[in-house]
């Protein structure tokens, strides 16, 4: 268990930062900016932080109360498979303030129910039930590709983190949930992904030997994992035909099947946001693993 629990708890600081990363970039929007769309279609970047908000107290009442959990879901559920979108309509009365406000507590108690959390608990979830472990990865994942869609709604850019590792080996993994989601067989050949982390360290899944590769960036894969790029506007290198349908159909995240953007759907020209502008390219947050 030791192992275990030194793995959440690196989780969980690296979800810390990453969290901090993004408040940073909220607490300068404007009033105008919160209605802002990003390219998540017909939500705004108030849409955006309510849904982290929201979900995170989701993964709260599951780590306190099971039973209370499902209810909540089967509630939820039973709006059809677009109950986010209803999630998000149900609280486009609050202000940016207020939002962010949500978003803040919401996440700092989080934080600290993980910390104190059995890490051998498992949670029920949208999907199969989570390990502890899983879950504080899915809330990094979550957390950085909607931030990434409110940094392309400001038009911004931000540097790589290797935090992004977490969330290419939640793609890897995610492989054959992938196929089975959409009613396919899962292949039986294996796939080599090989990737280049922020300071151009080698991330590695899969056996060297393999004819299905995926190769590049390790941004653009998550990019492509969490649906916020089509991978024919990468720079990422797919070999074979397993490889190619598997990047036509990646998808990080639990719930219904979802397609990634098509081709020649780009985000807006791109700057530093305020958040980063006095700080050197490529250095992340000194707020990590707090």
């Amino acid at each position: 268990m030791p192992a275990t629990t030194d793995l959440v708890g690196q989780l969980t600081g690296d979800l810390a930062a990453e969290s901090a990363d993004l408040a940073d970039v909220l607490r300068r929007l404007t009033p105008a900016d919160w209605d802002r769309d990003t390219p998540a279609g017909g939500w705004t970047i108030r849409d955006q932080v309510t849904h982290l908000a929201f979900f995170d107290d989701a993964v709260l009442l599951s780590l306190a109360d099971g039973d209370a959990f499902e209810a909540q879901r089967s509630e939820l559920t039973a709006l059809g498979e677009r109950f986010p979108d209803e999630i998000a309509a149900r609280n486009r009365h609050r202000s940016g303030p207020d939002c962010l406000g949500w978003f803040l507590r919401s996440r700092s108690d989080l934080l600290v129910a993980y910390r104190v959390a059995d890490p051998r608990q498992r949670l029920p979830w949208y999907g199969p039930d989570m390990g502890l472990a899983s879950s504080v990865t899915a809330r990094l994942m979550e957390t950085w590709a909607h931030g990434q869609d409110i940094i392309d709604a400001l038009g911004g850019r931000r540097p790589p983190t290797r935090r992004l590792r977490h969330i290419a080996d939640l793609g890897v993994r995610a492989r054959g949930f992938n196929f089975r989601l959409r009613g396919l067989p899962v292949p039986a050949e294996p796939v080599r992904v090989e990737l280049a982390g922020p300071d151009a360290s080698p991330w590695t899944w899969g056996p060297d030997t393999a004819a299905n590769r995926v190769t590049g960036d390790a941004e653009d894969f998550c990019l492509v994992v969490t649906q916020r790029r089509n991978v024919a506007e990468t720079g990422l290198t797919v070999t074979g035909p397993i490889a190619a349908r598997w990047m036509s159909i990646a998808q990080a995240f639990a719930g219904r099947p979802s397609d990634p953007p098509p081709p020649g759907r780009k985000p807006p020209p791109r700057h530093d946001p305020p958040s980063r502008r006095d700080r050197p390219p490529g250095r992340e947050s000194a707020r990590r693993r707090s």
